[in-house]
């Protein structure tokens, strides 16, 4: 079977659905679907409007409360992180995170890291007396 088989047998395929499908749709009854959707929210003692010809009303009722403040999935939570740590233990923290960046660190990293190797020492030594 050749390519130019192949492509008018592919194209006879398409006709023959594309008209099988108009045909049923023009023997079928088609539905009426409303053109306009409308979906609101009524806060408190606020009555949901009358939907009109072709429109579809959906309403969701919250309370008075509600009517001026930002919606619940856009409220942002604040997380109090003040407390957890004493200021010198962040401090601490950070000071370690640079440190093999920094000359006399005994690291690769840096200038003059190798100097910084009896130091290290002497800095664990005394974290593991505490």
């Amino acid at each position: 079977m050749s390519l130019a088989h192949i492509s008018k047998a592919g194209l006879a395929l398409f006709v023959g659905l594309s008209w099988n499908t108009a045909a049923l749709a023009a023997d079928s009854n088609p539905v009426d679907t409303p053109e306009r959707f409308s979906v609101l929210v009524t806060f408190g003692d606020d009555e949901c409007p009358e939907a009109q010809a072709d429109e579809i009303v959906v309403c969701a009722n919250r309370p008075e409360s509600e009517r001026y403040r930002i919606p619940k999935d856009l409220r942002q939570t604040e997380e109090e992180s003040g407390g957890e740590q004493s200021w010198s233990s962040v401090v601490a923290s950070h000071e370690e995170a640079a440190r093999p960046a920094r000359p006399n660190s005994c690291s690769v990293v840096g200038t003059n890291g190798w100097s910084g190797c009896q130091a290290a020492l002497l800095r664990q030594w005394f974290d593991e007396r505490r």
